[in-house]
């Protein structure tokens, strides 16, 4: 079945237009589930029932993965078999009537404004990689964007007169989001005093460059991030997303309205911005609990 993988990835690459990472999750799960048809000698969708399927999944929850693992492994199952009974290449979809685990829905950790000021604070802006440094984590900040958008910007996107970013999200759909003018300093100041010692090609469009000169790398981030992190002192593993849920958060306890912050995420289905309310309401529960006389 690899030729029918191979086209079924080219088919969401360009006709569903789905981004890079999306089509890697999809990749690696199906092709685990037909590493699994080939130890079974498996070798064509037709002769896949719900009972092979359903033993599968028994198999990936024996080897301990978790629900959420379970259940993106079947929607990558189910649109796969979608896809092959579109094509005509079976007449029935065999997993259409499986049952996706109930994940249990986990608020995402989210930083103080004083933790977020502490890490912002640790980069040194006498050196050039500080600088940069700086002005990524400023703009993580102030933007709220993914880090694949973060270091997927180019030059041109960086408007500091307008005081906005452009920048392509999930699908390489193009966003504008508001910046403030604390970030447009940092990466003003980057791009003024940093960029062109570090870049050594005249020719790179990219906003961030690593220390070869290069766009910076998603995994290059993550080091970087992971230092400063340490130095602050802050307790828990903090990532990339941890800055954009926080960036999120504090919006929504300073006052914006859903729709607003909905749309600087990126996000399609409000729903999932209304996760943060929840880490609000809770917050305002804890003041509550701690002020009220009869609490």
């Amino acid at each position: 079945m690899q030729k029918q993988l191979s086209e079924f990835n080219n088919y969401l690459s360009v006709e569903k237009g789905l981004a890079k990472n999306t089509l890697e999750s999809y990749n690696r799960d199906l092709v685990k589930f037909v590493t699994f048809l080939n130890r079974h000698n498996i070798d064509h969708p037709g002769l896949i029932n719900s009972s092979i399927i359903n033993l599968y999944l028994g198999e990936l929850k024996n080897n301990h993965n978790s629900t959420s693992t379970i259940s993106r492994s079947i929607a990558s199952i189910r649109s796969f078999f979608n896809y092959l009974l579109e094509e005509g290449i079976i007449d029935n979809n065999p997993a259409l009537e499986l049952v996706s685990p109930k994940i249990e829905k986990r608020l995402p950790r989210v930083l103080t404004t004083s933790e977020i000021d502490r890490l912002l604070d640790q980069p040194k802006a006498s050196e050039q990689k500080g600088l940069r440094d700086k002005a990524m984590l400023e703009l993580l900040y102030a933007s709220g964007i993914r880090v694949s958008e973060l270091i997927g910007l180019n030059l041109s996107d960086f408007e500091p007169r307008v005081g906005f970013l452009r920048c392509k999200g999930k699908g390489q759909k193009e966003r504008i989001v508001p910046i403030g003018s604390v970030a447009i300093n940092s990466v003003s100041d980057y791009m003024n005093k940093s960029r062109a010692k570090l870049c050594k090609n005249n020719g790179e469009v990219a906003l961030f460059v690593n220390q070869h000169g290069n766009r910076m790398t998603r995994q290059g981030f993550w080091k970087i991030l992971k230092k400063y992190a340490f130095k602050s002192n802050i307790d828990g593993y903090i990532t990339p997303h941890t800055i954009r849920h926080s960036f999120a958060t504090h919006l929504l306890e300073n006052g914006a309205d859903l729709r607003s912050v909905q749309e600087m995420l990126g996000h399609s289905d409000i729903s999932t911005t209304q996760i943060y309310t929840q880490i609000t309401r809770r917050k305002i529960r804890e003041v509550y609990d701690k002020a009220h006389p009869r609490a």
